[in-house]
């Protein structure tokens, strides 16, 4: 390495404006592994690579989906909306894998809500669905982008009815049960975080073909269902296992220090300030307490999102989207 570190050369490659119509998202994934991978690979497999990432969207039925049994309720809505299942395989959300999904998000995550989602989201397999419209509209916005706005947002109080989320549970900010990416360029990528090479061919291989892959989800899904079992995700009869394991877990602890705090916190665990209390005990302590009850409380009470920060990326949105195609169109 030399003291010089004027180097002109560029970081990555030129990405096409029709992935994104973020230029510093462009500049980003010029030198993304995950999105070279994946779109390098696709360009062997098609030569209108914009245009299939165009017209394929991606969806992300997590473990929280899995274990409230809602895989089958998000077919049925993706039918009803008019798109189709041309892809369905198993991925893995280990700790990697989600720090590499939402690793120009999670700038904003409290530490609270990383160690919450490390204990469900490698709990058993996702299912990714890679779907695209019935019809093909011309000037349509990308597939992604619709479907995104679709799906509703993170915060449960602002979805509405017809919104994917509100259908299938609102539970809480992070136990929120589907992930679509935002715009063309993150379906490339996001693929390219989930499969290795021969099972993104495959997965490739199947959109192109076009044809409906919805029981083959549906037999996905019903995979699962016999692996893991159902939860309740709601969070009352949560708060209620979770205190009575606190209370189970006092009775086998000597008298001292920790078991005092936590008879303290279980006492007052009545609000949010309570239960805010209580998670912060059970942590210092070590209690090796149920995962799901531990994870339902947390993403109700603790903080989720670091305050005074912007994401490295944005979310972008259908209005985004057609200005910035009209803007394509004009060059």
């Amino acid at each position: 390495m030399t003291g010089d570190t004027a180097d002109s050369r560029p970081f990555g490659d030129d990405i096409s404006p029709a992935l994104s119509c973020d230029p510093r998202k462009r500049t980003l994934f010029g030198s993304d592994t995950y999105f070279l991978e994946s779109l390098e690979q696709l360009g062997t497999l098609t030569a209108d690579v914009d245009g299939f990432l165009h017209r394929h969207a991606a969806l992300l039925l997590k473990p929280d989906a899995v274990v409230s049994r809602q895989i089958p309720t998000t077919v049925d809505w993706l039918a009803r909306g008019g798109f189709r299942i041309v892809a369905a395989e198993r991925t893995r959300l280990t700790r990697t894998a989600v720090r590499a999904l939402w690793y120009f998000q999670w700038n904003l995550a409290t530490p609270q809500r990383r160690r919450l989602a490390d204990m469900f989201m490698d709990s058993c397999d996702a299912l990714v669905l890679v779907v695209r419209p019935e019809a093909d509209e011309g000037g349509a916005p990308p597939a992604s982008v619709v479907v995104t706005e679709r799906k509703g947002p993170t915060d449960p109080r602002a979805r509405v009815p017809g919104q994917l989320r509100y259908e299938i549970g609102r539970y809480s900010y992070l136990l929120n049960l589907v992930h679509t990416p935002d715009e063309p360029a993150d379906v490339a990528r996001e693929l390219g975080i989930h499969f290795d090479t021969a099972l993104r061919e495959r997965v490739y291989a199947s959109a192109l073909a076009g044809d409906d892959q919805s029981a083959r989800a549906r037999e996905l899904a019903g995979q699962l269902h016999v692996e893991v079992p159902e939860r309740d995700l709601t969070f009352e009869p949560a708060a209620e296992r979770l205190k009575r394991a606190v209370q189970e877990a006092e009775e086998s602890l000597a008298s001292g220090a920790v078991r005092d705090e936590l008879r303290a916190a279980r006492l007052a665990a009545w609000d949010q300030d309570g239960y805010r209390r209580l998670m912060e005990a059970i942590w210092r302590a070590g209690l090796p307490l149920d995962a799901w009850d531990v994870v339902i409380v947390g993403t109700h009470v603790l903080p989720m999102k670091r305050t005074g920060l912007s994401p490295v990326l944005d979310g972008v949105s259908v209005p985004d989207w057609q200005r910035h195609m009209a803007q394509l169109a004009v060059r």
